[in-house]
């Protein structure tokens, strides 16, 4: 009984960080391009209105379902789970795709941080997983 309820309590330690790192990378999405848009760093705004508006909905949808889902995990909700799932598939896209624009501009910081955020979301993703299975 000891062993499966340290194993337990481990999850459910996990599944409330993993709440807390949508939480924070939702948060974290839409403060990233309001300082883009705030210190002017948005050339597409330009040359690309049409692609950029497309991709600035994804990314505040994404932020919405990331923080929505973290809460939904805090409290516990099967509609949590679920979106978490919907959520970290999303930003697992966007992680992916969006580092070769700053592969283009030569900027390593955000590769990097897009490297240990794909890893980390990874993780929160199996952890969520498991934690529904146990």
């Amino acid at each position: 009984m000891g062993t499966h309820h340290l194993k337990r309590r481990g999850l459910v330690d996990r599944t409330k960080a993993a709440a807390i790192f949508a939480i924070i990378v939702g948060i974290s999405m839409l403060g990233m391009w309001t300082v883009f848009y705030l210190t002017g760093n948005i050339p597409e705004l330009e040359t690309k209105p049409v692609e950029l508006a497309f991709h600035l909905v994804a990314e505040f949808i994404t932020a919405i379902l990331l923080i929505s889902a973290g809460a939904g995990l805090l409290k516990k909700t099967n509609w949590g789970y679920n979106l978490y799932l919907v959520a970290a598939g999303m930003v697992l896209y966007t992680m992916i795709m969006s580092p070769g624009y700053f592969l283009q501009t030569g900027d390593v910081a955000f590769l990097i941080m897009f490297g240990v955020l794909i890893i980390l979301t990874l993780y929160f993703l199996t952890v969520i997983i498991k934690n529904k299975n146990v």
